[in-house]
């Protein structure tokens, strides 16, 4: 008898960890096809009148009541009655990177106060009521590196928080390319299990540098989702991490690698290289049918100069507002004087960036500023007739991973595309879904 598969989804945006875990590929998919079960999932967007994300949700899956009867899922999760939640034995979420800073409390020496808002303290709130067996999530790939005047402060009070609950850690940087997707999209996964499950035993943890070397590389969770070149084992770093989550706060700094794990408060890391496949590109998603003539830019919003530059100078003579409403303006290069708040005056620079989004290449990150006109937005050549337009909302959500008009649930396009912009890569998750689901067979 394995364990159940419930699912408790946080910061759920359109559902991008639900499509992931049960491998839906059209919108029109059926909820019994589900081999997870999702208990109870939160949305919600904080000063936003219309929240669209939590709609899209609850227009493919429904709504779900927690304990007490009440619908909860779109209401700040900082004010959430964790006891209420479903008892579940997965938790997801790919949560914000923050300062996840704190300060001891004035009422007891062990009681810590983090900053109001971060939602990392939601998470930690519900595994401590939940003691859920089992988490997956997501964060930005700088999350290792942060605060910068404390490399590493703000993951070492993630792993602190998570040890003392007695959980291990895993951690692996993943660029979605290197793993045959359509976008180099570089992201933080973080697996932890509680280290009296079986999947934990079977690991065999070893505080010796042979033993982590094998569960990085062959063993561990991402060594099986994601697999990667030898180790060298000499490259491997070692720290320890207090329980004490107020002195991590004021005094731990380290540097995480992209692969690593923490058990019993030992944290191991090293920089592990990929075992590629061949990426998809941008030419095999593009669509192929017509497309509507509002996505196409007209040629004086292309270029303001031959086409063939990829920089101003505007040092000596500033460019009219026209030219710099142009898409040859802002991927360009440029060189231009700006003033600080002090008064003083300096020279402003920044290099190019390519200007059509080729074929041939998988999408560069999406953002959610995608489809303004921004550095960022990916502009190509149409399939149809090869002139330069902006993607659609349904490439996007290719890009992603998501079913075609995932989205095209109501919202403004302006949201589809900032809902891609804030997702996940959906086919990352379908991945690791296989490997969970084995340890979930193995677990009583």
């Amino acid at each position: 008898m394995c364990m159940q598969k419930t699912v408790c989804e946080l910061f759920a945006g359109v559902g991008g960890f639900r499509c992931g875990l049960n491998s839906i590929k059209n919108k029109d998919f059926s909820l019994s096809s589900e081999t997870w079960k999702t208990v109870w999932f939160n949305q919600w967007e904080p000063g936003k009148k219309n929240q669209w994300a939590h709609d899209c949700y609850v227009k493919h899956f429904g709504t779900a009541l927690d304990l007490n009867g009440k619908d909860t899922t779109n209401i700040d999760i900082s004010a959430v009655d964790k006891t209420a939640i479903p008892d579940h034995n997965l938790l997801v979420g790919g949560f914000p990177c923050q300062d996840y800073s704190v300060a001891r409390s004035l009422n007891g020496e062990k009681g810590i106060e983090g900053k109001k808002g971060v939602l990392w303290w939601s998470i930690w709130d519900i595994l401590k009521v939940k003691k859920s067996p089992f988490v997956l999530l997501e964060n930005v790939d700088r999350l290792l590196l942060s605060p910068s005047k404390q490399r590493g402060r703000d993951f070492g009070i993630i792993l602190s928080c998570l040890n003392n609950e007695g959980y291990v850690v895993e951690w692996r940087v993943v660029n979605a390319a290197e793993y045959g997707e359509v976008q180099r999209r570089r992201r933080t996964f973080i697996f932890a299990y509680k280290k009296n499950t079986n999947f934990a035993n079977s690991l065999n943890l070893k505080k010796d540098i042979i033993s982590v070397s094998e569960v990085l590389e062959k063993k561990g969770f991402f060594a099986e989702s994601f697999p990667v070149k030898k180790i060298d084992v000499s490259a491997i770093t070692t720290t320890e991490i207090s329980n004490d989550i107020a002195s991590v706060s004021d005094n731990f700094s380290f540097d995480f690698c992209n692969s690593g794990i923490m058990f019993e408060g030992s944290v191991y890391t090293v920089k592990s290289s990929p075992v590629v496949s061949k990426s998809e590109t941008l030419g095999e998603i593009i669509e192929k049918e017509t497309v509507d003539k509002k996505y196409f830019i007209p040629n004086e919003r292309l270029y303001f100069t031959n086409p063939e530059s990829t920089h101003s100078d505007e040092t000596e003579n500033e460019l009219p507002l026209e030219s710099r409403h142009t898409w040859q303006y802002i991927k360009g290069a440029k060189r231009k004087y700006r003033t600080a708040s002090n008064g003083h005056k300096y020279i402003y620079s920044e290099g190019a960036i390519p200007m059509i989004d080729e074929w041939n290449k998988p999408a560069r990150t999406m953002l959610t500023s995608e489809g303004s006109f921004n550095r960022s937005t990916h502009i190509v050549r149409d399939f149809t007739n090869q002139k330069i337009r902006i993607l659609t909302p349904r490439e996007t959500e290719r890009i992603q991973g998501f079913p075609d008009d995932w989205t095209a649930t109501g919202m403004p396009e302006k949201f589809r595309y900032f809902c891609m912009g804030n997702a996940l890569v959906v086919p990352l998750i379908s991945r690791m879904e296989k490997n969970i689901e084995k340890i979930f067979i193995a677990e009583p």
